[in-house]
């Protein structure tokens, strides 16, 4: 056993990191569009949080550009930055994949999706409140792709 002097429980790793906080100011980039043709919204039902985006494909059917307007945890919003950031040029079929391979990882039975820098959110793993808040930004894509791509 070890032992404590201090008497003073050792500090948890902590969540919101430097790295996570960055991430999440760093949505700007993605600003909010009101002409992006396609709109999409998802909210999570573990901690309420809500996001919104909207998004404009090419003629491939490839994400072209997109907005994002968060009313999310610091999670949320740098787990949104994490898909923007990897979003242009991808297809639907991609993002069903990515968030179809959550549910598993989220559940401890599979090893991180394929979506790069999803590393960025992967401590929030272990804290079940932040599950739905990693998803939204797979989960609004979805609601703004049409069914038929």
């Amino acid at each position: 056993m070890t032992s404590n002097p201090t008497g003073i429980a050792p500090r948890a790793p902590s969540l919101y990191t430097p790295d996570i906080l960055i991430a999440a100011t760093g949505l700007s980039a993605w600003p909010w569009n009101d002409a992006l043709p396609l709109k999409g919204e998802a909210r999570s039902r573990t901690c309420g949080s809500t996001m919104m985006i909207g998004l404009a494909l090419d003629d491939a059917g490839r994400i072209a550009q997109l907005g994002i307007r968060p009313h999310a945890c610091a999670i949320g919003q740098a787990a949104a930055y994490v898909f923007a950031n990897h979003a242009v040029g991808r297809i639907a079929h991609e993002i069903v994949a990515a968030r179809a391979a959550f549910d598993d990882w989220l559940a401890g039975e599979a090893n991180l999706p394929d979506w790069p820098g999803l590393s960025l959110v992967a401590a929030a793993r272990a804290h079940p409140s932040r599950h739905g808040a990693i998803v939204l930004a797979w989960d609004a894509a979805l609601s703004a792709l049409p069914e038929t791509l």
